[in-house]
């Protein structure tokens, strides 16, 4: 008998493997995971991963291809050096280019 993943164990599934270099916007994350037009919920959840979660929730970014964070934040410096780490060119404003970085 197959368990049923919850919504959040399959956004947590599809979170985990989404490539080192690579991003998706909360909208495409929500898609993937079987939840279309959920990208708000996606963002309140990933909100509420503990401080010492291992999944890569920096490679999920707004639809404007921009990090979410206030710009100059230590949350949105923290952003931009795990993506840059990886190989993910980011811009002064945050931006990253989702036609080449994007999933």
């Amino acid at each position: 008998m197959t368990e049923t993943l919850s919504a959040s164990e399959r956004l947590y599934t599809v979170l985990a493997n989404i490539p080192s270099g690579k991003v998706v916007t909360y909208g495409q994350l929500a898609e993937l995971a079987g939840m279309p037009r959920r990208a708000r919920w996606v963002g309140q959840t990933l909100k509420k991963l503990p401080a010492d979660s291992t999944l890569p929730w920096y490679r999920v970014i707004n639809a404007q291809g921009k990090i979410s964070f206030p710009a100059g934040s230590n949350a949105a410096d923290r952003q931009a050096n795990r993506l840059r780490e990886e190989g993910v060119e980011v811009s002064e404003q945050y931006r990253i280019n989702l036609s080449h970085f994007g999933l």
